[in-house]
């Protein structure tokens, strides 16, 4: 079972379970510290980067989730730049309203490349945004991500893409590290403050 079913539960644990039995034991002060598991690190820097993060564990909640984020933001009536045809077919039953301009968008609907433990980034290659420049970009992405893409550390993300695209590896690597809400009310929001970004993370292990 992977460590996220373990934190957040089934959606009935989730409703009868008290906060308090997720955490952890207190433990001596010189104890040696425990390195936390790969999935959690990600979770813990994500959402210290200003990452709204929304823990799904199928489609059905995903875009349940996603709908959530629509009309809290009030994007319902506008477009979503969307590059990815295959997240176009995925999403096509859902509010988006699919545009290949950036600059008649009102938030970036996206997948990356993988999600990074040790510093809570995300890495995107030209797979997701061809040549663009993050600058050209809309300011508020929305991110559908597998458990199964979270990965140590950058190295390791680059060796994956390679492994991956035997025949062309893509170009225009990066990642997207600094997140900030655009209203601290929001009820998607941790209250951190880049790009406002929301990542719908399907269990996929």
């Amino acid at each position: 079972m992977s460590l996220f079913r373990k934190l957040f539960g089934s959606k009935s644990e989730r409703s009868e379970r008290p906060e308090d039995e997720i955490k952890s034991d207190e433990r001596g002060k010189y104890m040696p510290e425990i390195k936390l598991p790969i999935d959690e690190r990600f979770t813990i820097n994500f959402k210290a980067n200003g990452g709204k993060f929304l823990y799904c564990e199928d489609l059905n909640e995903v875009y349940g989730n996603f709908e959530n984020i629509i009309a809290e933001n009030k994007w319902g009536d506008q477009k979503a730049l969307l590059i990815d045809k295959n997240l176009q077919d995925k999403f096509k039953n859902t509010s988006a309203i699919p545009s290949k301009s950036a600059g008649e968008s009102a938030y970036f609907l996206t997948t990356c490349e993988n999600l990074i433990a040790n510093d809570g980034s995300l890495l995107i290659s030209s797979q997701q945004i061809f040549e663009k420049k993050l600058i050209e970009l809309p300011e508020n992405f929305v991110v559908f991500a597998t458990t199964s893409q979270i990965v140590e550390n950058i190295s390791e993300g680059l060796r994956g893409i390679k492994l991956k695209n035997k025949q062309k590896i893509p170009t225009n690597i990066t990642t997207i590290k600094h997140f900030k809400s655009s209203d601290e009310k929001d009820f998607l929001s941790y209250g951190s403050s880049a790009k406002n970004l929301y990542l719908l993370l399907l269990e996929d292990l």
